[in-house]
């Protein structure tokens, strides 16, 4: 295994993003959700255009693991308004590269960019059935403070609200 850097993300880091994120999405959800609905979700959630606007966010933080040259992981957070909490809309690392530390480091850094921020904790949304998710977040101390049925590609699936003290 080689050593990995993690950094701010640049808008040249798109096309890298888009490859881990639809990877690691395949990895976790074709068995939830069907490789159909996977690669609506992709297309849709990770459109350039999007990915470029989230990477700039004033409001936020956009780091990529990056090994060899090439992009293996990502994570995003994301400042609230509405309390101290920040917010984690995503964090994705190509499965290959699964335990070997790199979403630990990517999650670090979104924990520290958000405390520097002022935020007290951080939050994001799992989908239930996704075990390696929960397992993972559950091993960094994010507890579930909220479940919710909602609708993905015309599927109703169940979310847990995580979050945890920064």
């Amino acid at each position: 295994m080689s050593e990995f850097e993690v950094r701010v993300a640049t808008t040249k880091d798109v096309s890298g993003i888009q490859n881990v994120a639809r990877e690691s999405w395949h990895a976790t959800y074709d068995d939830i959700l069907g490789a159909d609905s996977v690669e609506q979700v992709v297309d849709g959630w990770y459109a350039r255009e999007g990915l470029e606007q989230s990477i700039e966010r004033e409001d936020g933080q956009f780091l990529v693991a990056e090994q060899d040259g090439m992009i293996v992981g990502f994570a995003q957070g994301v400042l609230g308004e509405e309390d101290d909490a920040a917010h984690l809309p995503r964090i994705y690392v190509q499965s290959d590269h699964w335990g070997e530390g790199v979403g630990t480091e990517l999650l670090g850094g979104v924990e520290t960019w958000a405390e520097e921020c002022g935020a007290g904790r951080l939050r994001l949304v799992v989908l239930a059935y996704n075990e390696v998710g929960n397992g993972f977040y559950e091993k960094h101390g994010y507890r579930v403070v909220a479940e919710r049925e909602e609708e993905l590609e015309g599927e109703s699936v169940v979310e847990y609200v995580r979050e945890a003290e920064l």
